[in-house]
């Protein structure tokens, strides 16, 4: 499904995949910054696409979360995919639960796989953070995010290559 996506963005001007790839949930700013940087985009533009694509989905996603997955629960197919989504984030989530939305500023802003915007927006619906304190900590461990992964990228310990297998890569 992957390949199939960076076929359709293979057209499409380098700072609007990079800012698509860090609005998708799996890669997030741990792909779009490096991805902007192997592009030839200078830290700061891949910097800051990124955490503008990363951001456009937060505000939209804490409004329609939980209504849409409570609709979507009804099916069994689901309900299972809801759970497994749940108990993922509740696993990430003892800070946000303890900190509310200081925690939840610190779980966005971990760059690891079950963090970001999107365990952000469950978690802040999880426990039911209202949403200008969720959409200000979001935002804030955004911006945090990147910014370690600017400085990973800058050491040279992150690179787009680490995040996808290099045929991956190649397509764009």
């Amino acid at each position: 499904m992957f390949d199939l996506l960076l076929g359709y963005l293979k057209g499409l001007p380098k700072d609007y995949i990079v800012m698509i790839v860090s609005a998708l949930p799996v890669s997030e700013l741990r792909g779009g910054i490096p991805l902007g940087l192997s592009f030839g985009m200078s830290l700061w533009k891949a910097f800051w696409i990124s955490v503008l694509g990363n951001s456009l989905i937060v505000a939209p996603a804490l409004f329609l979360f939980e209504p849409v997955s409570a609709y979507l629960r009804k099916f069994k197919f689901w309900s299972a995919f809801f759970d497994r989504v749940f108990e993922r984030t509740r696993r990430n989530a003892d800070a946000v639960q303890k900190y509310e939305a200081l925690g939840l500023a610190m779980l966005v802003a971990i760059p690891l796989p079950m963090t970001g915007a999107w365990s952000g927006v469950i978690a802040a619906s999880m426990f039911k953070i209202r949403f200008r304190y969720a959409f200000i900590s979001i935002i804030a461990g955004i911006v945090c995010a990147g910014l370690i992964v600017t400085a990973l990228c800058a050491l040279g310990l992150l690179s787009w290559k680490a995040c996808l297998p290099a045929e991956k890569a190649v397509l764009i």
